[in-house]
């Protein structure tokens, strides 16, 4: 087993095809075809299942992925850590939930970018769970999220407060007190969101009764709202980037507290310059 064919096998897995896999690392097809299959009989399984015109992995080759995952990011560090210039370079994967994403995180990009132009960013947005589930399976290096994480395996720190605001139309009678919301639906993320939750104990705490819709996308709460078709609770940093305030009318209640936003890392890799580069920068940065 060499560690060239299991960066085939991951590039495959990630691109669920030879050809595009073939591209991406600047061989032929054919090579790929022979190193797997060499690959599928010292390990006495088969790693993919064709489906249609492209490969998904079979189970023997999703729990076979999870472990390539570890030993190449421990490749990777061990290699940098013998560098006599461990200035950051290569491949940073990171994630964020949408909210971070939209209006937090472009300007710490911008900079990491300007300060460390060698290294590549692949970034994705997703709910906090899925996020950190993807740094414990080693397919994401870092992520931003809005719940403390508790599981033992994921290390972390504090990178910012985000104050919430209720937002309603600017048709919308004004509103005076909390009371005022009662039996008023409201959009919000699907339940485990931690902002909803703000909301949901906020209310429930002044036995105030009201209707949550689930949405998935900032965008779309945002949308709604504007239209005059509900409320909603949002992180301050979004209202003030995207929101017409013509279009929108905001409150802000003391019983509604920052929620802290943490960067989290999986504690089994050791080293990770541009994960440790990125954290050092964020603290370093009003953003």
């Amino acid at each position: 087993m060499e560690l060239s064919q299991l960066r085939m096998f991951k590039t495959i897995a990630d691109l669920g095809s030879i050809a595009r896999a073939a591209e991406e690392l600047h061989c032929v097809p054919s090579n790929i075809t022979t190193r797997i299959r060499k690959l599928e009989e010292e390990l006495g399984q088969d790693l993919f299942v064709r489906q249609g015109r492209g490969l998904r992995l079979s189970q023997n080759g999703q729990v076979f992925l999870e472990h390539v995952n570890k030993i190449l990011i421990q490749c990777d560090a061990a290699k940098q850590s013998m560098q006599q210039d461990i200035r950051p370079t290569g491949l940073f994967k990171l994630g964020a939930i949408e909210s971070s994403a939209m209006s937090r995180l472009p300007s710490l990009l911008a900079a990491f970018h300007q300060e460390y132009p060698d290294v590549q960013i692949q970034f994705q947005t997703d709910r906090w769970p899925v996020l950190q589930q993807e740094v414990l399976n080693f397919r994401l290096d870092a992520a931003v999220i809005a719940a403390k994480p508790t599981h033992p395996n994921i290390g972390f720190a504090a990178l910012y407060q985000e104050p919430l605001i209720l937002i309603a139309p600017a048709t919308h009678p004004v509103i005076k007190s909390p009371q005022d919301l009662a039996g008023l639906g409201f959009f919000m993320w699907p339940a485990g969101c931690p902002y909803r939750q703000i909301l949901e104990a906020w209310t429930q705490s002044l036995d105030i009764p009201i209707h949550i819709t689930d949405m998935a996308s900032n965008g779309a709460i945002l949308g709604c709202v504007s239209a005059g078709a509900g409320l909603a609770m949002v992180p301050k940093s979004i209202f003030d980037r995207f929101i017409q305030k013509s279009e929108i009318q905001h409150y802000q209640f003391d019983a509604l507290t920052p929620v802290t936003n943490y960067f989290i890392w999986n504690k089994n890799v050791t080293k990770h310059p541009a994960k440790e580069a990125f954290l050092s920068l964020a603290n370093h940065l009003d953003f």
